[in-house]
């Protein structure tokens, strides 16, 4: 009789390749104790991640850089855009809020000055501007008050504005951020911290009830390719001239699936073979989401590094899964 794996170690190890990957390198290596409080603790998160994915379908966030302005005329002009022209509730980093014509164009003097100064145009970006989603039916107010921890813990010593959209599909908070911090260091996003962005506005989202996840697409066996905002503002008008593929179809893209496929397997399989009816109904449920991903999961050579040769068309986490 086989000896029932770790499952600490086992959701530790590809759980951090499914959900964390770039922030832990997955390695062969003793795997952890299952008594180690630290490592039991973080198979935890991971088994509610797993389940916040694969059985819950939990909402995903949205954490998108739309653009920036390289000077005050584009800065302001997208103040009057968030709000409105003034007619909506802006929110800045000390928590005071603002409305009207007047009161937009004396915040815009005020970022102007507030720290080395920003001419009408520049060659350089002086501010970020970022939108903060969830689907329809979220509540407004909880997107607001995410969106507002969320400012407070990735945006600390920046000044930055936010405003509430309700009136569309979708709640959203578009925020503006100054690119110089008050300590003078410059701003500047990059995919991992945009993902980062997501893990953080989940994880508030999540401090008030609101089921919200940040999984990557592979991970969650997708392979959208989402315009940028200016493509969609540009199709709605006649103005694109090129349409971009729907979906993610290069190397990286096909590769990253198979990675992630071959993490849903290793977990799938270790959890069936733990003899626990929780764990057993875990498994069943990622075996039925690798049925359902598969017909978008495109297998290359990396799979066969995997022990995955093709992509399965039943379930694949042994046979108790079946029955």
């Amino acid at each position: 009789m086989s000896q029932t794996p770790n499952i600490d170690g086992v959701l530790i190890q590809w759980g951090d390749r499914l959900f964390y990957p770039g922030n832990r390198v997955v390695r062969v290596k003793p795997q952890p104790r299952l008594g180690d409080g630290g490592m039991r603790q973080r198979a935890d998160a991971i088994r509610k991640r797993i389940e916040a994915t694969v059985v819950k379908r939990a909402p995903q966030v949205m954490v998108k850089v739309t653009g920036g302005g390289r000077g005050m005329l584009a800065i302001a002009a997208h103040f009057r855009y968030i709000s409105k022209n003034g007619r909506l509730d802006i929110e800045t980093e000390q928590g005071d809020t603002v409305r009207g014509k007047s009161a937009v164009h004396e915040l815009g003097e005020d970022w102007r000055y507030g720290g080395s100064l920003i001419g009408d145009e520049g060659y350089r970006r002086e501010a970020f501007n970022i939108m903060l989603s969830m689907p329809r039916g979220t509540d407004p107010l909880i997107v607001q008050r995410a969106a507002r921890e969320f400012a407070q813990t990735e945006l600390a010593d920046h000044k930055y504005v936010m405003v509430l959209h309700d009136h569309q599909a979708n709640p959203h908070v578009h925020l503006s951020v100054r690119a110089e911090s008050m300590n003078g260091k410059r701003l500047n996003p990059r995919k991992a911290d945009l993902q980062r962005w997501r893990e953080t506005f989940a994880e508030k989202l999540r401090g008030y009830g609101v089921e919200a996840e940040a999984t990557r697409q592979a991970t969650r066996g997708r392979n959208m390719s989402h315009p940028d905002l200016w493509r969609l503002k540009a199709k709605e008008d006649g103005r694109l001239r090129k349409e971009r593929p729907m979906s993610k179809a290069g190397e990286k893209a096909r590769a990253s699936r198979a990675d992630a496929l071959g993490a849903w397997v290793q977990i799938g399989q270790a959890l069936a073979r733990t003899g626990d009816a929780q764990d057993m109904k875990l498994a069943a449920s990622i075996a039925a989401f690798i049925q359902e991903a598969s017909a978008t999961w495109v297998i290359t050579r990396v799979g066969h590094h995997l022990g995955i040769g093709v992509v399965p068309s039943a379930p694949v986490v042994g046979p108790e899964v079946g029955r």
